[in-house]
């Protein structure tokens, strides 16, 4: 499902390979994506913090190529089934508090599943409900997530199967943290999080 603004997004979003076709673009984003993992997994030794400026470069090398604002806030109000994600003009504050309470927060070492699913779920259900960028959230979000997962030398989390078999329990946690109530997204994480060795 694609977002919802007051113009009226069900548009293609303009893009620099000027492209109008919805699978083109797909298409675009998922080589953007795959460029981005490749990229950043192979420098996870030299990830010594996680900050703001980490998720916007990831959303920047993914989706650089395509859009202009790819690496930069919203700058517009958007919504997806209804739900109606923070203002654009409150997402400068909303995100210097995330990366305050959250990122700065995350231990140098995660020694066990428990901790690392206690650690990231609310992460990850917070930036999801503050959905900071115009596209590319969900893609962004969750593998960023795996990127922790994975510095501290952890399996990825299994998002696929999540968004196959739990969608529903998923949102109800994005939308929860509007609350600032993570309890739903780590039982999503704690139940079927990471993919069996």
């Amino acid at each position: 499902m694609k977002y919802e603004s007051p113009n009226s997004e069900h548009e293609i979003l303009p893009n620099k390979l000027e492209l109008t076709n919805l699978k083109e673009i797909g298409r675009e984003e998922y080589r953007g994506f795959l460029r981005a993992e490749i990229k950043f997994e192979s420098e996870l030794e030299q990830i010594n913090e996680y900050d703001w400026m980490l998720i916007c470069t990831i959303h920047k090398t993914a989706l650089g190529h395509l859009y202009d604002f790819a690496g930069k806030l919203r700058s517009v109000n958007i919504s997806k089934g209804g739900f109606l994600f923070p203002a654009a003009q409150h997402l400068d504050a909303a995100i210097k508090k995330f990366e305050q309470d959250f990122l700065k927060t995350i231990p140098k070492q995660i020694s066990d599943i428990d901790t690392l699913i206690n650690i990231t779920a609310p992460i990850h259900a917070e930036l999801l409900f503050i959905h900071p960028f115009r596209e590319g959230n969900g893609r962004t979000i969750r593998f960023f997530t795996n990127l922790i997962a994975l510095k501290h030398g952890f399996d990825r989390f299994n998002f696929e199967w999540i968004l196959e078999n739990r969608m529903n329990d998923y949102i109800a946690g994005v939308q929860a943290a509007a609350d600032k109530n993570y309890e739903p997204m780590i039982s999503v994480f704690r139940n079927f999080g990471q993919q069996e060795s």
